[in-house]
């Protein structure tokens, strides 16, 4: 474990005791945002990001150690463990290493090498590798036997080659040399037959050095294998390879090196290169996993930590064309106050009868905004709101919101506890209401895979995928805080420490004795012992509690510090002054208390109830409305970022059909991504570069001038 931890330390570039603190943490079942905001002391300020990077290196190195540990076992067990071999083990850093070194002992099918052994071939094949004397026809003679379908001279040499040709492809330096060439100077290639306009077109004829090749392509380039569209193949040096084999096993000159050369010829393209290109496809695709699942974790952590809109009476608005329109009206705190259904779409096109429906909505309920989906028939919806808002009573704005997930959601058996009676296609227009009013809630009762800022996330490793967005869901739940007595199961389950089972309790408990009063009740809910409130108290508030830190991160654990300082210092002052450097250190040092737990504490007590999400740009609402046809290049737009890719950013500019600003576009200066200048959700100022109506393209640029 020394090792491990030695590694960790020089591999993420942190102290020895940051390391051996965080993996003992999480060894002792802490949770990541528990321990980045609970233990900054401990581990020297890691944050969730670290954190989790440490967690998954950990995983690896000791799935490595445990490997190594069974192949001495099994090559020990097996009287094959050498001190050469014990050496090569210790030192190997990666699994595919380990995996290199015991693939000559591993058990494995009946091959042409194993038929050759079989057959006695081996000691001539040890003849031919010494390469120390020439072959006689006694030499092989000997084995020569009709009953065993060896007619002749040539099908003993075939068979002796066999086992050398076996023996090369085995030899883990051979393959180390193979592969490291073929990443720094093979190719990968795609052909294709299919329609020059079709999705594909460019990989139709494709050739690219593996080494530069950039995550989204291979990703495409694999799902275009998948559909049968493309066939891939990866091109290595050959001649340098072949030269690197031969220059280790043939000795020039010597009487049976062609012998050899045409078995290393043989070994590296029968056995080394097709598994080679096997391992190099597999690490790409790896690689463009990891890519694509960074991108897609970012993306939704931006999403998930939209800002709320509080305080508003919230129309959802579900465009459709022949189901009509589904209207949901819910109150400041998300509870369902009305529902109807309109038709001013086609087929029907009941505009006026529609406008009557939502002008007395909006007057009976005291609307402040709509919320419109962007899914189908949203632009004739919009254009339609946009008329019917001019004759309301009252001022309303409306603003379009991403509806990816809303029909997972509606259709869903949470969906359907939540709301029993309604149709799903009303439980839609609930969500999409209230994910205006507290995007973070609401999202989280959706697979993130359904919400629709990802690249490829249906190609990519699911498993992986699973684990990497829940890991951003629940670094967002505990960055924000969770109301407890208003919280809903799907929200509670990604609070540090809390299982579904527990959140259910805490669920049963309110129904059955009304709003918790305190975290110090929190002890009385079944299943929420001292280990799980410990996780868990810290990112649970209590609004309505008596206890001012109830409602702040403060951790019950630092209550008495915060008092302290209380006594210190009164509730007003420690709101208004602003406390230097200096002066944090000396009441750290006069509270006995790490830096990091006392400067969190009075950013909490600045402003109990705090929402960091609050101190981003609010959503943009509008009362007009353009199409399509209005746009021309030159145009100076505002827009919003609804999804980020490797190759750019897809902007809503209002005209129901996404822009895209291709990653050359973003900036004058080089970015290696566009997450390195831009975010879902960000509000920003594009120009129009071009428009294609019938292909429904818009072409945008960040860079307002030429």
């Amino acid at each position: 474990m020394s090792d491990i931890l030695a590694l960790l330390a020089r591999e993420l570039s942190l102290e020895p005791e940051q390391a051996r603190a965080a993996v003992r943490l999480l060894d002792e079942g802490s949770s990541v945002p528990f321990i980045a905001r609970y233990r900054q002391e401990a581990t020297g300020g890691l944050d969730d990001a670290q954190l989790r990077q440490l967690a998954q290196r950990l995983d690896y190195l000791r799935n490595l150690a445990a490997r190594k540990e069974e192949v001495t076992r099994l090559l020990a067990n097996n009287d094959l463990l050498t001190p050469q071999l014990t050496a090569q083990l210790k030192s190997a850093a990666t699994l595919q290493e380990v995996e290199d070194i015991y693939r000559p002992f591993r058990p494995r099918r009946r091959t042409r090498a194993t038929l050759a052994r079989e057959r006695g071939f081996e000691p001539l094949a040890s003849q031919i590798m010494a390469q120390s004397a020439p072959l006689t026809p006694a030499d092989l003679a000997a084995f020569v036997n009709p009953d065993l379908g060896l007619e002749d001279t040539e099908a003993v040499l075939a068979g002796a080659q066999d086992i050398i040709a076996e023996i090369i492809a085995d030899d883990a330096h051979i393959r180390k040399i193979v592969r490291r060439l073929t990443i720094a100077e093979g190719l990968i290639t795609a052909t294709g037959a299919a329609n020059p306009s079709s999705t594909y077109a460019l990989y139709l004829d494709f050739c690219e050095p593996v080494a530069k090749i950039v995550p989204h392509r291979i990703l495409a380039l694999n799902r275009g294998e998948k559909e049968k569209v493309l066939t891939v193949r990866v091109k290595a040096p050959e001649q340098k390879i072949l030269t690197a084999i031969e220059t280790r096993y043939v000795r020039t000159g010597s009487p049976t090196h062609q012998l050899v050369a045409q078995a290393a010829h043989a070994a590296y393209k029968r056995l080394i290169a097709p598994s080679i290109e096997r391992e190099i496809r597999s690490l790409l695709t790896e690689r463009a996993e990891n890519q694509a699942l960074t991108v897609f974790a970012r993306n939704l952590k931006n999403l998930l930590l939209a800002p709320p809109v509080r305080g508003k009476v919230v129309m959802g608005f579900d465009p459709a064309y022949r189901t009509g329109c589904k209207i949901a009206i819910v109150d400041p705190t998300g509870k369902l106050l009305a529902h109807a259904i309109c038709y001013p779409t086609p087929p029907q096109n009941k505009i006026e009868e529609a406008k009557k429906t939502i002008l007395a909505l909006i007057q009976r309920y005291r609307v402040d905004v709509i919320s419109l989906g962007n899914g189908t028939a949203s632009r004739e919806s919009e254009r339609f709101l946009a008329t019917v808002l001019k004759e309301a009573s009252r001022p309303v704005s409306y603003t379009i919101v991403n509806e990816a997930g809303a029909s997972v959601y509606s259709a869903s058996e949470l969906g359907s506890e939540e709301f029993p009676d309604l149709e799903a296609s009303i439980r839609g227009a609930i969500s999409i209401a209230r994910r205006l009013q507290d995007p973070l809630a609401e999202l989280v009762k959706v697979d993130p895979k359904s919400l629709g800022v990802g690249q490829y996330q249906h190609d990519v490793h699911q498993g992986k995928l699973a684990e990497k967005l829940a890991g951003v869901v629940e670094s967002c739940v505990n960055s924000v805080g969770v109301d407890v007595n208003t919280a809903s199961l799907s929200l509670l389950s990604y609070v540090s420490g809390i299982t579904p089972r527990v959140g259910q309790n805490i669920i049963a408990y309110r129904q059955e004795n009304g709003p918790l009063r305190s975290r110090q009740e929190l002890l009385r809910i079944p299943r929420l012992g001292p280990k799980t409130f410990e996780q868990c108290a810290g990112f649970l508030r209590i609004p309505g509690s008596e206890q001012i830190l109830d409602n702040t991160a403060v951790h019950p654990e630092s209550y008495a510090i915060a008092e302290r300082l209380m006594a210190l210092y009164p509730l007003t002052e420690l709101q208004s002054e602003n406390f230097s450097a200096a002066q944090l250190q000396e009441l750290a040092h006069k509270l006995d208390v790490g830096l990091p737990t006392i400067r969190d504490i009075i950013v909490e007590l600045k402003k109990p109830g705090r929402d960091p999400r609050e101190q981003l740009p609010p959503p943009v609402f509008r009362t007009d409305v353009l199409d399509l046809n209005d746009l021309h290049p030159g145009q100076i737009l505002p827009g919003v970022v609804r999804n980020v890719t490797d190759f750019g950013a897809f902007i809503d500019i209002g005209v129901h059909h996404d822009g895209l600003a291709h990653i050359s576009e973003l900036s004058r200066h080089f970015i290696h991504s566009p997450l390195d200048v831009i975010n879902v959700g960000d509000v920003v100022t594009v120009r129009v570069l071009s428009v294609e109506p019938k292909r429904q393209r818009i072409a945008l640029s960040l860079l307002l001038s030429t």
